[in-house]
């Protein structure tokens, strides 16, 4: 398996349809086998009124399924995951600790 215990990643679940609903998730791999990652962190979900993403409250444990509608970004082992945001920015959206890191996200924003 490509990722290892303890990394940590952003996973955005791609849409078929616009009013799909946009799911990302933002935690930890604390088990992987060939098919599958098994994370602990939180839910991110487009909230359509506010126009952006909240945060879930609760900390979920998951289990992926690698597949064409998953993407997984690897984020950097010192970033502190509680510390993780979105914000706009001029080309449109990213995710970022406030300090050094940032990851733009404007192209997972559409439809695919």
């Amino acid at each position: 398996m490509i990722l290892d215990i303890g990394e940590k990643v952003y996973i955005i679940e791609r849409r078929y349809f616009p009013e799909d609903l946009r799911r990302h998730f933002i935690g930890e791999v604390i088990r992987c086998t060939e098919g599958r990652i098994r994370i602990k962190g939180h839910a991110w979900v487009f909230d359509s009124l506010k126009g952006q993403f909240t945060q879930r409250p609760e900390e979920r444990e998951i289990v992926v399924h690698l597949g064409e509608r998953i993407t997984i970004n690897v984020i950097p082992s010192q970033v502190n995951l509680s510390e993780v945001k979105y914000a706009a920015t001029q080309k449109g959206q990213s995710i970022t600790d406030g300090k050094k890191f940032s990851l733009d996200i404007s192209e997972f924003m559409g439809v695919r």
